[in-house]
C-alpha cells in the first residue's frame, strides 16, 4: 500500500473565490462552484408540508416523436434565472423563455435538430462586461445543440446573435477529430468564465476504439471563435490509425475566474471495458484536472481512477468551496462512491489518498493497473458486498440474485471484465453520477444523491465486424440480449435500461477494433428488484471540514418493498433547511430536512423526473422548479412539463428558522 499526501495540506491562498452566494439560480449548479445551495428560504421545515403547483410549462419536445421511436429524449434539464425569466433547455435542444412567476412563455427558439433522440441538462447566461445597444449587446442565452451547434440567442428577445460565428452559430464539428457523427454530441451546458465558453462533449467511448476527440475547447463568447483545445488522450496524437479516444468531458465543468481556473471532470479512454490497446495509466482520463480558462493550459490534474475498465469515468461536477474557512478547495463525488478534496489551486489533497492493489485482468492482451487510489473519506455507499446481503421477499428472486452472483468473477470493487462475466459494483450508475452535490456553506455539509446496483459484464471473444458503427447500432435496437450468462437467459427488466443501451435492457457493444465484444446488463429481477444492497437510492451527508459521514437515508422505492430506488438526477440544498430531490422510480419530487434526513414533503409527478431540480424567488414568493419529462432508460411514458411549486398565496411571508433535531457540527 502506498499512501499518497498523507497530512493534509494546509496552504493559505492570498485570495479566494467568491463562491456566489444569489438569491437567484443563474447557472446550472445554481453557481459556477456548482454548489447548487441557495439562500432562500421562505420556505422552511415547518411549512413546506403545504407547497402546491404553482404553475405548468408544457414545452412540446415530444409532438415531433414518434411513439415507439428507438431514440427517445432524456428530458435532464435544470433550467437557469435571470431577473424575473427562467430558462428552459429541452431534449430536442429548444430555448424557452417564461416568466419565473406565472410560466406564461415570452419568447421561445427551436434549432430544429435533425439527428433522433436528445438528452440535455441546460444552458447557460453571458453577460457583457461593457454591455453595448442592440440585439445581443449585453445578455445572451449561450447553449450547445444535441446535433453539434454552439449557439448564441438574445436574452431578452431570442434573436440569433448577428457576430457570433455565423449569424449566432457555430459548427462544432470543424476543428476536432470526430468520425462517425452517430455518437458525437452535446449533452451538458457550456461553462462561461468571463468572456471564454468551455466545452467539453459526449461520445461513443463504449463503442469503437477510434472514438471522437474528448478534446475541451474555449470559444470567445463574443465572436464565437474557437481561442484554444486541450486534448485529455495525448498520447494518441501520434498514432496512425488511432488505437484509443475520448477521455472526452461530458458532464458538467466548474470555475474560479478569480484565479482563472475551469476543472474539468474527465471520461474513460475508448473503449470503457477493455484496455489491451491503451496499455498504461491513460492519464489524463478519468480525472479532475484544472485548466486555465483563458488558454486552456493544464494547471494540475489528478487521476481518480487508473486504467479504466468498468466506465469508472468521473460524471459529477466538481464542487468548489472553502475548506475549514481557510483553503480554496475543490470536491469530487465519483461512481465508486467515493469523495475526493483538493487544493484547488496546487491539485494536492487535503484528506488522505492511498494507493491500494486491486485485482489482475485474466483477458488476452490485458494488464490491469496494479494499484488504485482510494479516499479515505467515508464512502458513499458500501464499496463492496455479499450475497448476504440481498435480502429480497420472493425466494425465487432470491435465488436468481444468489446463484448469479455466484457463478460470476468478482473479487471486489475493480474486479476487472471477464470472459466468465463479472460483477462490477459500484456500476455504471455508480454511486455518484452527473447529479452531483450540493452543499451548504453555513456548515460545511456536502450532500450528494447515490445508487447502489451491481452490473455484470462479460467480454465475448470475436472482433466485431467491420461494418459502420451507426449500422451496428440500429442492429442491436433490433435485438434482445444473447444468453451469454449460461443456462437461463438473464430476465430483461422492463423498470430499468442501462445507460448507453440506445433503449434497450441490456447493451451488447461491438467495441469496434477490439478483439472482444462487450455484454453488460444491470443485475436485476423479473421484477426489476435489483440483485444490490439495500437501500438502492439514498441521500448522504458528509461534513467536508471534519470528514464525518453525519447520515444517509434510503431515497424513493425501487419496487414495491425495496427501499431507495437508483436514478440520477441531483439533490439542491436551501438557507430553508431543506434538501430537494426527484430522480425516482416512484414519480415523486421529495424535501428532506437537511440536519438528519428526515422526509417532510412529497408530491406526485406525472413521470419520472431525472432531472436536478432548482429554486428561486421573484415578486416575494419562492419556487421550487423540476424538469418532469421521465427517461427513455427508465420505466413510465415520456413527458414535456416543467412544473413549479410554491407555497399558497398568502403564505409567503418569512419566519423565524425552526432548528433541526440535528445540528451540523463544522
Amino acid at each position: 500500500m502506498v499512501l499518497r499526501w498523507i497530512t493534509p495540506i494546509l496552504l493559505v491562498a492570498s485570495s479566494t473565490i467568491s463562491l456566489g452566494q444569489t438569491r437567484g439560480w443563474p447557472e446550472y449548479g445554481g453557481t459556477l462552484a456548482g454548489q447548487r445551495y441557495s439562500t432562500e428560504k421562505q420556505i422552511q421545515r415547518d411549512n413546506v408540508a403545504n407547497l402546491k403547483v404553482a404553475w405548468v410549462l408544457h414545452t412540446h419536445s415530444l409532438d415531433k416523436v414518434p411513439p415507439h421511436s428507438i431514440w427517445m429524449p432524456s428530458f435532464e434539464s435544470t433550467p437557469v434565472l435571470w431577473k424575473d425569466t427562467l430558462y428552459v433547455y429541452t431534449p430536442r435542444s429548444a430555448v424557452f423563455a417564461v416568466n419565473a412567476a406565472t410560466g406564461e412563455v415570452r419568447w421561445s427558439f427551436d434549432p430544429h435538430v435533425i439527428q433522433p433522440g436528445g438528452t440535455s441538462r441546460g444552458l447557460s447566461l453571458w453577460h457583457a462586461r461593457k454591455p453595448k445597444p442592440g440585439v445581443c449587446g449585453s445578455d445572451e442565452v449561450i447553449f450547445a445543440t444535441w446535433d453539434r451547434r454552439l449557439m448564441a440567442r438574445d436574452a431578452t428577445t431570442g434573436q440569433a446573435c448577428p457576430y457570433f460565428g455565423n449569424a449566432g452559430t457555430v459548427d462544432l464539428t470543424k476543428g476536432v477529430e470526430i468520425g462517425e457523427l452517430v455518437y458525437y454530441n452535446f449533452t451538458s451546458p457550456p461553462t462561461i468564465v468571463g468572456d471564454t465558453i468551455v466545452l467539453g462533449s459526449a461520445i461513443a467511448d463504449n463503442q469503437t476504439l477510434f472514438a471522437a476527440s474528448g478534446a475541451v475547447r474555449g470559444f470567445d463568447a463574443v465572436t464565437g471563435q474557437q481561442k484554444w483545445l486541450w486534448e485529455p488522450v495525448r498520447w494518441t496524437a501520434n498514432q496512425h490509425p488511432k488505437l484509443s479516444g475520448s477521455g472526452n468531458a461530458w458532464s458538467i465543468l466548474s470555475a474560479d475566474p478569480e484565479h482563472d481556473l475551469v476543472f474539468v471532470p474527465t471520461g474513460s479512454a475508448s473503449v470503457d471495458f477493455f484496455g489491451g490497446k491503451r496499455l498504461g495509466d491513460n492519464r489524463d482520463a478519468d480525472s479532475i484536472v484544472a485548466l486555465q480558462a483563458s488558454t486552456g493550459k493544464k494547471v494540475w490534474a489528478f487521476q481518480l481512477v487508473h486504467h479504466n475498465l468498468w466506465d469508472y469515468d468521473t460524471p459529477s461536477q466538481p464542487l468548489l468551496f472553502t475548506f475549514r474557512n481557510k483553503i480554496p478547495a475543490v470536491a469530487v463525488t465519483t461512481k465508486t462512491s467515493m469523495v475526493y478534496v483538493f487544493n484547488r489551486l496546487t491539485g494536492e489533497p487535503l484528506y488522505p489518498i492511498e494507493e491500494r492493489p486491486v485485482p489482475a485482468s485474466t483477458l488476452r492482451g490485458e494488464v490491469a493497473w496494479p494499484t488504485q487510489p482510494y479516499s479515505t473519506l467515508p464512502s458513499l455507499t458500501p464499496l463492496t458486498y455479499s450475497t448476504a446481503d440481498i435480502h429480497l421477499h420472493d425466494p425465487e428472486e432470491q435465488k436468481y440474485c444468489v446463484d448469479t452472483i455466484n457463478r460470476l468473477e468478482y473479487r471486489g470493487l475493480f474486479t476487472p471484465p471477464s470472459e466468465k462475466g463479472s460483477l462490477v459494483y459500484p456500476g455504471s450508475l455508480g454511486g455518484a453520477n452527473w447529479g452531483s452535490s450540493a452543499f451548504d456553506p453555513t456548515t460545511s455539509v456536502l450532500y450528494t444523491r447515490v445508487s447502489s446496483m451491481p452490473f455484470v459484464v462479460k467480454e465475448i471473444p470475436g472482433a466485431a465486424g467491420h461494418r459502420s458503427l451507426s449500422d451496428r447500432l440500429r442492429d442491436r435496437m433490433r435485438r434482445t440480449l444473447p444468453e451469454w450468462l449460461g443456462g437461463d437467459p438473464p430476465p430483461l427488466s422492463k423498470e430499468f435500461k442501462a445507460p448507453d443501451s440506445g433503449g434497450q435492457e441490456g447493451d451488447e457493444s461491438p467495441q469496434f477494433g477490439a478483439p472482444y465484444r462487450l455484454a453488460r446488463q444491470g443485475l436485476l429481477t423479473k421484477s426489476g428488484a435489483t440483485c444490490g444492497p439495500a437501500p438502492y437510492g439514498s441521500i448522504v451527508a458528509i461534513n467536508l471540514d471534519t470528514g464525518k459521514k453525519l447520515w444517509s437515508v434510503a431515497h424513493g422505492v425501487m419496487t414495491p418493498g425495496q427501499p431507495g430506488s437508483i436514478g440520477a438526477g441531483g439533490v439542491i440544498a436551501t438557507a430553508g433547511g431543506l434538501l430537494f430531490a426527484a430522480s425516482t422510480n416512484d414519480f415523486l419530487i421529495r424535501a428532506y430536512d437537511s440536519g438528519n434526513g428526515k422526509e417532510l414533503w412529497q408530491a406526485k409527478l406525472p413521470v419520472a423526473a431525472n432531472a436536478t431540480p432548482m429554486t428561486y424567488s421573484v415578486k416575494g414568493r419562492q419556487y421550487v422548479v423540476i424538469a418532469a419529462g421521465g427517461h427513455a432508460f427508465i420505466g413510465g411514458t415520456l413527458n414535456d412539463q416543467v412544473i413549479a411549486f410554491a407555497l399558497p398565496e398568502g403564505q409567503q411571508k418569512s419566519r423565524p428558522m425552526t432548528k433541526s433535531r440535528t445540528t451540523h457540527s463544522r
